[in-house]
């Protein structure tokens, strides 16, 4: 099973997908599988399928090897005339993100290792911070900080904290950058349930600790955009590991 662990090194790609109609979104994951199920491709890791819950959408966390593997996949002829249409014909919105693993923290009664997994039961948030040039190491050590404090929050069991490193979409079908001006921050969290992350999340200010009202109001003073949707795992696979003697 795939893990997150900054120590691992890996460039993590969260490709997120919004749709308009159910019927839809069992077409991205269908499409996000068969894609998973068949994947060979130099320096690819794992792909992790996540189905949308508050929204209607998916998400895909993709491990590669390194940058260059990542962009000789996306310079593919499959990739510019199969993959990317498909999607761009059932999908409303489409954002696929180059990520480093800043930090990674869970609850100390959940063990070392942050794992994503269909047979898990977690409910996964996944929030997309907006943030002006020169202030994303600010937001990372801002967000990262909250881990002083949420391991004392009912229900919580993982956060973890990426670095956008780049950042693209799609327009008039085909994959585009966005600029320099568009950094981010991805924040990968895991809880009990539902109720326990919007119990956390709707807390009254006047029941918060002092530290996490500090934290917010720093979060809040450098973030320019957020957007988040919470999620289940339903497929992942990883890609086969060599045998040493």
């Amino acid at each position: 099973m795939p893990f997150i662990d900054p120590e691992l090194g890996h460039l993590t790609v969260i490709n997120l997908f919004k749709t308009d109609a159910p019927e839809r979104v069992d077409t991205l994951v269908r499409e996000m599988r068969s894609i998973v199920d068949t994947a060979d491709f130099p320096g690819w890791i794992s792909s992790t399928v996540h189905r949308g819950q508050q929204k209607m959408g998916t998400a895909n966390f993709i491990q590669w090897r390194g940058k260059q593997d990542l962009e000789s996949r996306y310079d593919g002829a499959e990739f510019k005339h199969r993959t990317v249409p498909v999607f761009h014909e059932i999908t409303t919105f489409i954002r696929l993100m180059q990520t480093e693993v800043e930090s990674a923290q869970r609850h100390p009664a959940l063990g070392d290792a942050t794992e994503l997994s269909p047979d898990r039961d977690d409910y996964t948030v996944i929030e997309v911070l907006g943030v002006a040039p020169g202030d994303q190491k600010s937001l990372i050590e801002t967000v990262g900080a909250a881990h002083s404090w949420l391991v004392d929050v009912p229900g919580y069991r993982s956060q973890s904290v990426l670095r956008g490193v780049r950042s693209r979409g799609t327009e008039d079908g085909s994959l585009t950058a966005f600029g320099k001006d568009n950094d981010f921050v991805v924040v990968y969290s895991q809880w009990d349930g539902r109720e326990a992350f919007e119990a956390y999340r709707n807390l009254p200010e006047a029941e918060q600790s002092a530290a996490r009202r500090a934290g917010r109001a720093k979060r809040d003073a450098l973030i320019t955009a957020a957007d988040w949707n919470s999620y289940r795992v339903v497929h992942t696979r990883s890609a086969p590991q060599p045998v040493t003697a």
